[in-house]
């Protein structure tokens, strides 16, 4: 039950996450530069903050007070953004939704990470993005629906906002902090009891004659940091503008490119599932790498959908999406639980800081590149950075 609040969170910002850029350059009449000055501001601005809230959750080891707080201070914004239609001031609420939103991820990672031994966290983290993922499949289920049958954008806000509003409350019930931290320090050492297990085993064998094909190599925490931006970089350059080339380039209606993201939503909460009945996969450090060329080739695959323009393209392009979302998945499953273990007390908001740096940069990369060049130099700036990420993750798995 402890999990409702997010699970009614991410409701909200399924809504949102489509309704908004549509709301800017439709009832706001903004441009999609505006769209990425909005989200690319406020995840800059928000960088600093997940660091933040991640070493102050851990310095004061209060996790409930963070995630009541971003829920409540969102509840507040986004009823202040019903109350204007000036795109400057929607901008500075956004930045500060932005800034309050990320206060309640750490707390979350480290709640899990604690309340769990290391071989259950990826069962238990794909078990919650599954959860939230499928709030955010419904919160893009209602933004069809109430697109379909015309309902203005104030009362699509008030939803999003009273939506946070059952969160918080729900979450100031059922949440409550770990008794005792002290799981992420035992995963920590059991990763370099086992480092320096290795080491002596191939010294042994090494010193009786054995030939030694293994090699000892530390990982390194810069590449996985390095693949992780660029990760977050590719994916936010791809899908900031696409519900403008969804509308606009391809003349689509707006319920439908609510329909056609709740198909990529879908993706995703079959990868949590799938991620949460097999844990017993390894090799997650080789998956990684394999995830990032995968969707590499397939934001390379989108290019067809704007030189071939027809059903069949658009058909093509969806189940695409639909794939990218099971991989992302995935994805995320796998390096959460790697950063809790490479990560010390008191840095696990460096996760967040390294995906919204990433973000940041992509969402006005990304509506920059549609207004100076097109969207098939997004697809392929995105395809590219994903390879680039995928050779970072390949250092980092060696």
């Amino acid at each position: 039950m402890w999990l409702l609040g997010f699970f009614l969170h991410e409701m909200a910002f399924g809504l949102l996450s489509i309704f908004l850029p549509l709301y800017v350059t439709g009832t706001v009449g903004g441009t999609l530069v505006d769209v990425g000055i909005m989200v690319s501001l406020a995840t800059f601005l928000a960088i600093p903050f997940s660091f933040f809230w991640g070493y102050l959750c851990d310095k004061t080891r209060r996790y409930k007070l963070f995630i009541l707080m971003s829920f409540s201070s969102i509840t507040v914004l986004l009823y202040f953004f019903t109350l204007t239609i000036n795109i400057a001031l929607l901008i500075f609420l956004f930045a500060l939704v932005a800034i309050v939103h990320v206060a309640h991820e750490p707390p979350k990672n480290i709640l899990i990470a604690e309340s769990y031994s290391r071989q259950d966290w990826e069962k238990t983290f794909a078990s919650y993005e599954l959860l939230t993922e499928l709030g955010w499949l419904i919160g893009l289920f209602l933004g069809f629906f109430m697109s379909s049958y015309g309902l203005g954008g104030a009362l699509i806000l008030l939803l999003c906002s009273f939506l946070n509003l059952v969160a918080f409350l729900s979450s100031a019930i059922f949440i409550a902090d770990p008794l005792f931290i002290f799981e992420r320090g035992l995963a920590s050492m059991e990763r370099t009891l086992n480092f320096a297990q290795r080491g002596i085993t191939l010294a042994l064998g090494a010193s009786e004659g054995l030939i030694v094909e293994d090699k000892l190599k530390s990982e390194s925490l810069s590449a996985f940091c390095a693949g992780l931006v660029l990760f977050s970089l590719a994916t936010s350059i791809l899908f900031t503008p696409l519900p403008i080339f969804f509308s606009e380039d391809l003349a689509i209606a707006p319920s439908f490119v609510f329909a056609i993201f709740v198909m990529n939503s879908g993706g995703g909460c079959i990868g949590y599932f799938f991620a949460r009945n097999k844990v017993e996969l390894n090799g997650r450090r080789g998956t990684v790498k394999i995830i990032a060329l995968i969707r590499g080739l397939l934001a390379l695959l989108l290019t067809t959908a704007i030189l071939y323009v027809s059903v069949s393209t658009m058909l093509m392009a969806i189940a695409i999406l639909i794939f990218m979302g099971f991989a992302y998945a995935l994805f995320l499953i796998f390096t959460l639980s790697i950063s809790m273990e490479l990560l010390p007390q008191g840095k696990a908001g460096l996760f967040n800081v390294l995906v919204g740096i990433g973000g940041a940069t992509g969402c006005f990369i990304g509506p920059l590149m549609v207004a100076s060049f097109s969207f098939f130099h997004v697809f392929l700036v995105s395809s590219l950075t994903f390879f680039l990420s995928y050779l970072a993750f390949k250092i980092f798995a060696q």
